[in-house]
């Protein structure tokens, strides 16, 4: 399978221009150039910048004055400290993965499309120079498997829109429910050599989204560990309805997810393409050592395969990688990720 180089080992930058009050105030203080500078002590070799458009532009689609200044100076911190970025989209007018930040309308407009692609358009112009630094990830998390053919169709016009302006940068996308893995055989065709299959992983979600106040059917107080998934975790997912592709009847090992990822890399390895995992981690609400187990396992799987990914995420986020409670596993986690 063709490797994603460049882009092996990363960290996302959750909660700065994306999911977050949109406010000069937030954006100067969320993440400074302090934040680049400790990523760079980590070992990795890129961040990944989630941003919504409206740090881009205004209701109707205007371009802001200031939101791109705020991309071009991540990227010039990415760069400062020798790290690459990949630039995702994470809500454009008409969509969210998170529907309760009501857009809607997007797969059915026209005219929110073209709102979509005039975006990308200008993102192009504005990094496109930079192609062996900076990557594109078109939109985050396609929810609903019934949109597939039609955002397969936007996928292609947004790329083929991009490649008028920026001919050797990477594009990443991802397929529906919230760019599973196994979601990747049903994504088009790869339109030149420079096309990567975005997936993301949260597997087992029962363990890695314990507690999350915001899943529905999720137990405020459920806490399990990594060795006891099997014991605890099967009655807690029949009530969340959310689309699993572990069995959890046993327990989950390093081989478990061998196993998960080897149909993204048949698929990768048939079509020729590059694989990128932008986003897995595990809760804050998880103990630490079950934490380090997860990501001890998932990460051999990554390495057997050379699959590229991005942890979620840096700070914060109920996810935060540097965050205190995780201050004295920082070492491990650092060859974790």
């Amino acid at each position: 399978m063709r490797k994603f180089e460049g882009y092996e080992k990363g960290i996302n930058l959750g909660g700065w221009l994306s999911q977050c009050v949109h406010t000069v105030e937030h954006y100067e203080s969320f993440i400074t150039e302090k934040d680049f500078e400790e990523l760079s002590r980590w070992g990795i070799d890129h961040v990944r910048v989630p941003v919504d458009y409206n740090l881009l532009e205004d209701e109707k689609g205007v371009p802001t004055a200031y939101g791109m200044g705020y991309l071009e100076r991540a990227a010039e911190w990415s760069g400062r400290y020798h790290l690459r970025m990949v630039l995702d989209l994470h809500k454009t007018a008409g969509y969210s993965f998170d529907g309760g930040e009501g857009e809607s309308g997007f797969f059915e407009s026209g005219e929110l499309q073209e709102r979509f692609y005039r975006l990308w358009e200008r993102l192009a112009e504005a990094f496109g120079h930079d192609s062996g630094r900076i990557a594109f990830e078109i939109l985050n998390e396609v929810v609903d498997p019934a949109c597939c053919d039609k955002w397969n169709e936007i996928a292609e016009t947004c790329v083929r829109r991009i490649r008028a302006i920026a001919p050797d940068t990477y594009i990443l996308f991802g397929g529906y429910w919230n760019n599973s893995v196994e979601a990747l055989p049903d994504l088009a065709m790869p339109f030149d050599d420079k096309i990567v299959y975005n997936f993301h992983c949260y597997e087992p979600l029962v363990f890695t989204h314990q507690g999350a106040h915001w899943l529905e059917g999720m137990p405020r107080d459920f806490r399990v560990r990594y060795g006891e998934i099997s014991e605890k975790a099967p009655k807690v997912e029949e009530k969340l309805g959310q689309h699993s592709g572990f069995a959890l009847d046993q327990p989950v090992t390093a081989d478990t997810f061998s196993e998960f990822f080897a149909r993204a890399v048949q698929v990768a390895e048939e079509r020729n393409v590059p694989l990128y995992c932008g986003e897995y981690g595990v809760i804050d609400l998880a103990d630490v050592q079950s934490t380090l187990e997860w990501y001890r396992d998932i990460h051999s799987a990554f390495q057997k395969y050379g699959i590229a990914r991005a942890a979620w995420s840096w700070k914060q986020m109920d996810f935060g990688l540097s965050d205190e409670r995780l201050a004295s596993a920082a070492e491990e986690l650092k060859r974790l990720l």
